[in-house]
C-alpha cells in the first residue's frame, strides 16, 4: 500500500479496512486478518497496525474475541457509511462547490457529464 503524507499511517490503514468492509470483503462478524498479518501485508510496523486496530475498536467497527482475533462489529458497514457521508458533506463538499462556483460549473453541467459517461468512478479510465 502506498501511504500519503497528509494523514497518519495507522489512520490510512484503518480507512483501508473500512473500505474493505464497505466493499463487502468483510461482513458482520467476519474475522479480519490478525494485526501481524495486516502489518506484513501492508509492510508496516506491527505497532502501527495495533494503533489502527485500536482506533477501529474504539469506533466500534471491529471487536476482539480473546484468543480468536478481531471481527467486524454487527452494523459496522452502516456506521462507516454514516460517518463517511457526514465527513464528505462537512469537509469535502464545501470545497467542491467553491471550485464549481470559481469555474462556473453548474449542477446541471455535472449531471449532464455524469449521464454522458464523462464522469466515472474509476480514476484510471
Amino acid at each position: 500500500m502506498t501511504f500519503s503524507n497528509d494523514k497518519a499511517i495507522y489512520l490510512q490503514m484503518a480507512d483501508r479496512l473500512c473500505d474493505e468492509i464497505l466493499a463487502g470483503k468483510y461482513k458482520d462478524d467476519d474475522r479480519i486478518p490478525s494485526v501481524r498479518e495486516y502489518a506484513v501485508l501492508l509492510e508496516v510496523n506491527t505497532n502501527t497496525a495495533v494503533k489502527a486496530y485500536d482506533e477501529l475498536a474504539r469506533a466500534n467497527i471491529i471487536y476482539n474475541k480473546r484468543g480468536l482475533g478481531y471481527f467486524v462489529t454487527k452494523g459496522a458497514k452502516k456506521q462507516i457509511l454514516k460517518e463517511r457521508k457526514r465527513e464528505f458533506m462537512k469537509e469535502r463538499l464545501p470545497e467542491l462547490f467553491r471550485q464549481m462556483r470559481l469555474l462556473d460549473i453548474s449542477i446541471e453541467d455535472i449531471t449532464a457529464a455524469w449521464e454522458d459517461g464523462k464522469i466515472t468512478n474509476n480514476k484510471h479510465e
